[in-house]
């Protein structure tokens, strides 16, 4: 990848998790997660997990991105991660998902709050302090001027990095996650879509 397309795929990126941040308390801003069903240049429809199908409207300028397969043992101290985690029955919370960012984009979404992954999940962006690999690997992350979490990471847990993609990866079938805005008119409208590809599924 070129210099050129490296900052568009980090600014895309950017775009799509401060977004979906940003939004994540709005009453009308939804996360769609599904199989697309088909794709025009304006139009996505989608399968949702739930079974039903969502066309939504893609706006002017609409980015799009992807998704690679990364790993535990790639994460270090000082890296800047997104977790979706649930709270565990022995205490602390177990981590659903990672993403690891590129340093770029440190800072990107940081802070905890509720997310829709799981029933009672949340998602919180912020730097590694400390990695153990004492009975599994967790991690402790500092967040809103020195708030933490310490999160244990099961090993079938997805961990991903950000990836370039197309319009032409937005495929029948393949698997999209999509931050929404429920419009006045009941219709769905997105800036922004983040798609699996080669073989990796966005696991948000």
């Amino acid at each position: 990848m070129n210099f050129k397309t490296s900052l568009l795929v980090l600014g895309t990126i950017s775009s799509l998790f401060i977004a979906g941040a940003a939004t994540a308390q709005a009453a009308d801003a939804l996360r769609v997660r599904g199989t697309v069903v088909s794709s025009e240049p304006s139009l996505l429809t989608v399968k949702t997990r739930q079974g039903d199908t969502s066309a939504i409207k893609l706006n002017t300028g609409w980015k799009i991105s992807g998704v690679a397969s990364a790993s535990q043992k790639d994460i270090k101290q000082g890296d800047f991660l997104g977790i979706a985690s649930v709270s565990k029955a022995d205490g602390g919370s177990g981590a659903l998902e990672v993403v690891i960012f590129p340093a770029a984009l440190k800072g990107t979404g940081e802070g905890d709050r509720p997310w829709d992954l799981q029933p009672n999940s949340r998602m919180t962006n912020g730097t590694v302090a400390d990695v153990t690999d004492i009975s599994g690997r967790a991690v402790t992350l500092t967040y809103d001027n020195g708030q933490t979490k310490k999160i244990s990471i099961p090993d079938s847990t997805p961990v991903v990095t950000v990836a370039p993609a197309t319009p032409a990866d937005l495929k029948p079938g393949a698997t999209v996650f999509v931050n929404a805005q429920r419009e006045a008119d009941g219709t769905l409208s997105s800036s922004r879509v983040v798609v699996g590809n080669n073989g990796v599924i966005p696991p948000m």
